[in-house]
């Protein structure tokens, strides 16, 4: 059963002339035993909400699990997939790719993100099993990880989270093989990974991944023990390669059609590519099988369950009845009562009215708690031993919260948000950049966001981040430029159920702009004009953000100019390019002078503007000051906004 696995990967591989087949060939022993006797799965029902995850962090290796997939019965894993490998089309992507075959549940190949995810997909479990019980919520997270996972730092990260909460549902088993591209792992890496875990709070075991006796009684222990647990299998990378076992270039190529030829002679092995002996098929399509009796229990309880509904829903990722109807109740309040406020402080209260109307709200805060304002009051924490409560503790850790956070999404029946100050996107973006490539919803909540932080200097100063998140496919940015702004745009965030978004949020006080009841969320346009010309517009001004009011201004200035000008808040540049071309052209205002203000960088304002218009804003890195002092000295003012203006009129 197991050569089935290495013959495969080698078939793979070697048809695309590109891929990974040492890592699979390798693990082969362990994954066999992992599947036939322990991972609790049915390959017919792929969906089944209490299966157990498996997550091959060493996400190269990819042809490891459509290997696993095929041998074991999923309908969509079907030989012509395995021979198209890494082929236009094919669900058998370069490395496994969440959506595009049942059965991967995350996307991995970045390297230490997949093990990250499963911080997520451990701590959802546990969370949910608090809130809906043993009988519906019982499973593990299993994770295949290499050396390259355990020396990229978001793996440390994860592992003294996993530790931290005790996450006793988590094995990760540790492809020991001691290779990687360029070699022995010994060419840049001394680390005794073992004592590693363990000092993380780990319960830790090593053992021979060629033993099968040896690999289920690890197996075993880890369902056993009340930690996170690491099982080291040393392996050899290419283990049945007629020459090539244990040498580094069966890492990343394919082992060539010689080397196949005597590959398969060693196995004894005469089957053509891609077809396997009967005895084998029938012995693999029994352990896709094995998960069954299982799951029919489990759809036995659950519509025995009082909470099949509410679960059901929670898991469907559907959002509550009424969700948004505190939440619309106070923004019809705030457009009466007009509160001049730091826009992280309107993220704040958007979260009170959402918090308890939205059970799966799942949040914290990478140690910046009162200032991301992420803490709803009376709020639980999440930790062990009960796992019941909502907020998280994350600490300093940008990268692993949000990586976590997307295993959150991905295990569904949470809706996960964590703060940080927006200068630390740059921490967290692989996992961003992944969270938008699979399409979850997750919600990163970036406070501080522009030179308006003051004092704290330039290092702590976001003036690329804007553009730079704004330059990652299917992730909305947000920069909502007061108290109700926020709030249809928390709202537009939880309603893209199919993406990630990213609040750019205030440390500063801002004055409200939206005075005038909608009645419609004008934010969901991603550009709207917030106030039009007195007559013909001349000039059309854009803004985000804190910078809002100042356009305001600086419209009010040129209007006793006598020069109409018309101000557009634009809270989603994603949005706004989704809408139609009419839409787009009302709002834009060809035909009048162009000029955006907005205290970051210019780059991706030119759709705005166009190659005329004027730009205030920042063109280099801020300083040490009081806000106020900084935008004066940065030339982001009122002034600055109508001199930009009146030089193009």
């Amino acid at each position: 059963m197991a050569d089935a696995i290495r013959v495969l990967a080698m078939d793979g591989v070697e048809k695309a002339k590109s891929g990974h087949p040492g890592m699979p060939m390798g693990m082969a022993d362990v994954a066999t035993v992992l599947f036939s006797k322990f991972l609790k799965f049915d390959a017919s029902q792929p969906d089944w909400a209490d299966r157990d995850r498996f997550i091959l962090s060493a996400g190269h290796g990819s042809m490891l699990i459509y290997a696993l997939l095929h041998l074991t019965g999923y309908k969509a894993a079907t030989k012509e997939e395995l021979s198209n490998f890494r082929q236009w089309g094919s669900k058998t992507a370069g490395h496994p790719e969440f959506g595009h075959m049942p059965g991967v549940e995350t996307t991995t190949g970045p390297l230490g993100q997949g093990l990250a995810n499963s911080i997520g997909f451990a701590m959802a479990e546990r969370h949910l099993a608090a809130r809906f019980g043993k009988d519906l919520v019982d499973h593990r997270t299993w994770v295949i990880a290499g050396d390259g996972c355990l020396m990229e730092g978001v793996s440390q990260e994860a592992i003294a989270l996993a530790g931290r909460y005790k996450l006793n549902r988590l094995t990760v088993l540790w492809d020991d093989n001691a290779i990687t591209i360029d070699g022995a792992v010994s060419l840049s890496d001394a680390t005794d990974q073992k004592a590693r875990f363990k000092a993380a709070g780990w319960a830790v075991k090593a053992i021979d991944g060629h033993d099968m006796k040896a690999i289920k009684a690890a197996l075993q222990w880890a369902t056993r023990q009340d930690k996170p647990t690491l099982i080291a299998c040393r392996t050899k990378i290419g283990r049945g390669a007629a020459t090539m076992e244990g040498s580094h270039k069966t890492h990343g190529a394919a082992l060539g059609a010689a080397e196949i030829a005597a590959t398969r002679l060693g196995l004894s092995w005469t089957h053509d590519p891609f077809e396997l002996p009967e005895a084998v098929e029938k012995a693999w399509r029994k352990v896709g099988k094995r998960g069954a009796k299982d799951r029919k229990a489990w759809e036995a309880r659950l519509a025995a369950s009082a909470q099949a509904t509410e679960f059901t829903r929670a898991m469907k990722g559907e959002l509550p009845e009424g969700a948004f109807a505190k939440l619309d109740a106070k923004i019809a309040e705030l457009v009466e009562t007009k509160p001049a406020q730091a826009t992280r402080q309107s993220s704040g209260a958007a979260l009170d009215e959402l918090f308890a109307a939205i059970p799966e709200l799942v949040g914290g805060s990478a140690d910046l708690t009162g200032s991301n304002n992420t803490f709803v009051k009376g709020t639980p924490i999440l930790d062990a031993p009960t796992y019941e409560g909502r907020y998280v503790n994350w600490g300093i850790r940008e990268f692993g919260m949000a990586a976590a956070m997307n295993g959150m999404a991905l295990h569904g029946g949470v809706i996960p948000y964590g703060g940080t100050f927006m200068v630390f996107s740059d921490y967290s973006r692989p996992a961003i950049r992944l969270g938008a490539l699979m399409g979850v919803r997750a919600i990163h909540v970036l406070t501080h966001d522009s030179i308006g932080l003051g004092e704290d200097g330039p290092t702590h100063q976001p003036v690329e981040h804007l553009a730079a998140l704004r330059a990652i496919p299917n992730l909305l940015v947000f920069r909502p430029a007061d108290t109700v702004e926020a709030m249809e745009c928390w709202k537009l965030a939880l309603e893209h159920s199919d993406r990630p978004s990213a609040m750019a949020l205030s440390r500063q006080k801002t004055d409200a702009v939206r005075t005038v009841a909608a009645s419609e969320n004008l934010s969901a346009r991603g550009a709207y004009e917030l106030r039009g010309a007195k007559g013909e517009a001349k000039v059309t001004l854009f803004a985000t953000g804190t910078e809002v009011p100042l356009a305001l201004a600086a419209a009010d200035r040129l209007e006793a100019n006598n020069t109409p000008t018309r101000v557009v808040s634009v809270p989603c540049f994603e949005l706004f390019f989704q809408q139609d071309a009419r839409y787009q052209a009302s709002v834009l205002g060809r035909g009048t002078v162009r000029v955006a203000v907005e205290a970051a960088i210019q780059q991706g304002w030119e759709r705005f503007i166009g190659e005329d218009g004027g730009f205030v804003g920042m063109t280099g890195f801020g300083a040490s000051a009081p806000a106020e002092v900084l935008y004066e000295k940065f030339g982001i003012t009122v002034e600055a906004v109508v001199a930009a203006a009146k030089a193009r009129l």
